[in-house]
């Protein structure tokens, strides 16, 4: 007698019919009925009889009844219990890399289901530029990373995540362009542009505009964009990013105007997909898996 067949046969008794059971149990009535027919012939005695609505146990289904319930909460108590116990010594590190755009909501929420279930791991947030983290990812000083697209992850494994962000030019609040709703590819003839140093993010820039990268008035580069914001103020220049970059910040005398059409792309979650992982950080990639799962 398994404890899957207990729990089916309980159900029913519970349910009074094979159908209400099914639709819990997220079986078909054909499988259920089977099962109890099965049960009934391995205990020699009919566990309920059949009426026209309900089904109504036996003597022998009323004992079975007290019993199942006893053996199935002892095993959900012991369930419990070892994952309490593997919870409890389930204990490590992760190094996580993020870049600078709006998705530290989305790590706090995993983070914060993670440490309640595993209070014995411990974790440590880098930021800095896709650059930066992905050269400590593959030094395997960090062990995770939060990466913006576009970029290269073919020896990374991935997990997208839903949250997108919209990509367009930082401006001076008293520029003419603050004037405008949105940009589009001709008003960047012969604009002076800040833009990362990063070659997907410039042929992004390129392809959308459908201007060759080197045709256009690129000033300078950067790495973080806090770091330009200040000259974007004194319109020395405007700055290629996204909307998430300075949302947190909402710096005073910037204005953030979209692109026309619209560039908008995911987050990613990387891991380097030959190094072996601790437990620890193989169970961290699976809170994200089954909390962005589709």
């Amino acid at each position: 007698m398994e404890i899957r067949t207990l729990k089916y046969f309980w159900t029913i008794a519970e349910e009074g019919t094979i159908s209400g059971a099914a639709e819990i149990l997220h079986i078909t009535q054909p499988t259920l009925s089977r099962q109890l027919r099965e049960l009934e012939n391995e205990l020699g005695t009919a566990l309920f009889i059949r009426g026209r609505r309900k089904l109504q146990l036996t003597e022998a289904g009323l004992f079975l009844k007290t019993r199942a319930e006893e053996i199935l909460q002892l095993t959900q108590q012991t369930s419990r219990e070892f994952e309490n116990r593997r919870k409890q010594l389930f204990s490590g590190h992760v190094a996580i890399g993020c870049v600078e755009a709006d998705n530290s909501d989305t790590l706090a929420l995993i983070l914060e289901d993670f440490v309640q279930d595993y209070p014995q791991v411990t974790f440590t947030i880098y930021s800095g530029t896709s650059d930066d983290i992905t050269t400590r990812l593959d030094k395997g000083l960090l062990d995770v990373a939060i990466l913006l697209k576009p970029i290269e992850t073919e020896k990374y494994g991935e997990i997208t995540l839903p949250h997108t962000e919209r990509w367009g030019l930082l401006v001076a609040k008293d520029s003419f362009l603050a004037r405008k709703k949105a940009i589009h590819p001709t008003d960047l003839w012969g604009m002076p542009l800040f833009i990362a140093r990063r070659p997907e993010v410039q042929q992004l820039l390129a392809e959308w505009s459908g201007i060759a990268y080197n045709q256009l008035r690129i000033v300078g580069n950067f790495n973080l964009s806090f770091n330009i914001l200040a000259l974007v103020k004194r319109q020395v220049g405007h700055a290629f990013g996204i909307e998430g970059a300075i949302s947190q910040t909402n710096p005073d005398g910037i204005k953030f105007l979209p692109l026309d059409p619209e560039i908008k792309t995911n987050c990613v979650l990387v891991w380097r997909k030959e190094r072996r992982h601790s437990p620890v950080v193989n169970q961290f990639i699976d809170y994200f898996r089954d909390a962005f799962k589709a």
